[in-house]
């Protein structure tokens, strides 16, 4: 008689997992779902921890069929992932890294998120353990959505609930080519390609856990690699999504969360060598992919290191990410014409800069946070905050005299 084939295969690559292995695992035999509905296909990276072992262990106690996998070390999370998807059978598959753990009741739950709504995505609410988590998608449970209309685009790890027929369908495969962010371009993949996604927002489904030990599953490296990331996955959506303002909107992803990093603190820390390559490599993907609608979709701060990026200004930029980095506060300046507020980071009508004022515009939300700005209530804020930008402006020598900030 053939088996019934499983609902989930939940594939788990693993490399010197251990001891956060055994609680992965246990994890797994708490699942209120059936044992017959599941399967745990375990790939063994060329671990000499013992994790190999406590597998075999586990794959001889356990109610549900467990296939063990045992292999030289690839390198990288990639080669186990596409490994275990090649054994896959059950209707859906879940990825879950060995060192992490499943909520309970987990399974049960998304699987019957997706089969009530027919979509072939479901994220799980995820909790980070000694680690920070992502968080803005979990405001509300949502029964069908998509990568538009949602934050889910800033949460592209693999471990997610993925209908297995979208993959084989489209086969789609992790990139065994990238030392970082594949996970990224697969589950972004995943969701331009899907039939809805859901999201389990009020049940924790997924732990994920920070290790102690500093042994990690991916590969390190420089940052070069997050520029092959940031690059893979500029094109895969450019590939996918027409040139537009959906794409300006999922281009906000790897331009803030990728790229933005390499201009961060640790810039004011490379060589100079460092910093030029640096603006080199980030040149083709401004080129291409930056946009005035997705500047105008981040912060000052964010959208003037990327402005002075695709100028190619790193004499600019420099005193900008040091400014950033001494974590000093912007003046704010409200324009007496309307209710516009220009945030004054370094080189503010600066003529020599000649960095256009809408570089500095600040949306409503993002000027609200600054010295008690609200709407409605100008006054007052006008006058604290032309006073702090005058104190700006003249101490970089660019107050016109009389002490009036320069005009827009």
């Amino acid at each position: 008689m053939t088996a019934a084939q499983p609902d989930v295969s939940v594939i788990i690559g693993a490399y010197e997992a251990m001891p956060y292995l055994v609680e992965c695992l246990a994890s797994v035999e708490a699942q209120t779902i059936d044992p017959e509905r599941i399967e745990v296909i375990a790939v063994d990276d060329g671990s000499t921890d013992g994790t190999g072992e406590c597998l075999e262990e586990f794959a001889a106690r356990a109610a549900m069929p467990v296939t063990v996998i045992r292999q030289e070390n690839s390198g990288g999370p990639s080669g186990p992932r596409n490994v275990g998807l090649g054994k896959a059978a059950g209707r859906y598959v879940f990825f879950l890294d060995a060192d992490d753990r499943l909520g309970p009741e987990a399974l049960q739950r998304m699987v019957a998120m997706a089969d009530k709504n027919g979509t072939d995505v479901v994220l799980g609410k995820v909790e980070g353990v000694n680690r920070t988590a992502p968080k803005s998608m979990w405001g509300k449970t949502l029964d069908r959505t998509d990568v538009y209309s949602s934050n889910i685009k800033f949460t592209l790890s693999a471990q997610k609930l993925f209908r297995r027929d979208l993959l084989t369908r489209h086969n789609m495969r992790f990139d065994e080519s990238l030392w970082t962010g594949e996970d990224a371009l697969f589950t972004m993949e995943a969701y331009l390609r899907a039939d809805g996604v859901s999201v389990v927002a009020d049940h924790t489904c997924y732990y994920l856990v920070g290790r102690d030990d500093g042994k990690h599953v991916t590969k390190s490296g420089g940052y070069t690699l997050r520029f092959d990331s940031a690059r893979a996955l500029m094109n895969l959506i450019a590939e996918l999504v027409p040139a537009g303002d959906r794409r300006d909107l999922l281009m906000v992803r790897p331009f803030l969360i990728t790229l933005l990093p390499q201009f961060g603190p640790v810039y004011a820390r490379d060589s100079e060598e460092v910093r030029r390559h640096k603006l080199e490599l980030a040149k083709p993907l401004m080129d291409a992919y930056w946009t005035p609608d997705i500047a105008r979709r981040l912060k000052v701060h964010e959208r003037l290191r990327l402005h002075l990026v695709a100028e190619q200004r790193p004499e600019l930029l420099l005193p900008v990410v040091e400014f950033i980095k001494a974590k000093k506060q912007a003046a704010a300046l409200l324009e007496k014409k309307g209710r516009r507020v220009y945030l004054v980071y370094p080189h503010f009508r600066d003529r020599t800069a000649g960095i256009p004022d809408s570089v500095y515009l600040a949306e409503p939300r993002e000027a609200r946070a600054f010295h008690g700005y609200r709407e409605g209530g100008a006054d007052s804020f006008l006058r604290r905050a032309m006073r702090k930008a005058r104190r700006v402006l003249r101490a970089s020598g660019r107050a016109r005299p009389g002490g009036r900030a320069a005009a827009a």
